[in-house]
């Protein structure tokens, strides 16, 4: 069989694995929640769900370059953002797309192989 996937840029953060209360990017595991870049990877110091608010995001405001589309990660299940708070990182040029933490790590890999500005925040899977 021929891989037709084409590789990564050189430094790339691409998203190995998930679970046990963290994630394996770019071959180097991180506990916790986390905040992805195309080219590098940060802890995301965040509680539960519910308690996101407008602050949590303020990284992805100042990146540079500039994300463009976010992948959340909700955790085991999909849940929502209160309409309000993504109406506000919308309003910073950012659309907003929301999935559970697994769904997030596959999309966030098609996307950054696509070249595409894009950023994750995942909460983490026990």
């Amino acid at each position: 069989m021929v891989d037709i996937t084409p590789p990564p840029a050189a430094g790339s953060q691409v998203i190995n694995g998930y679970g046990n209360g963290g994630f394996r990017v770019s071959n180097q595991r991180y506990e916790g929640a986390l905040l992805i870049f195309p080219d590098r990877t940060r802890a995301w110091p965040v509680g539960a769900f519910e308690d996101l608010v407008l602050a949590d995001f303020e990284p992805l405001r100042q990146a540079e370059p500039g994300v463009e589309l976010l992948v959340l990660g909700t955790g085991r299940s999909l849940r929502r953002l209160p309409m309000g708070l993504e109406a506000e990182i919308r309003a910073w040029g950012i659309r907003v797309e929301l999935m559970d933490t697994g769904a997030a790590c596959r999309t966030y890999n098609v996307l950054l192989l696509e070249d595409r500005r894009v950023a994750a925040a995942l909460l983490p899977v026990a």
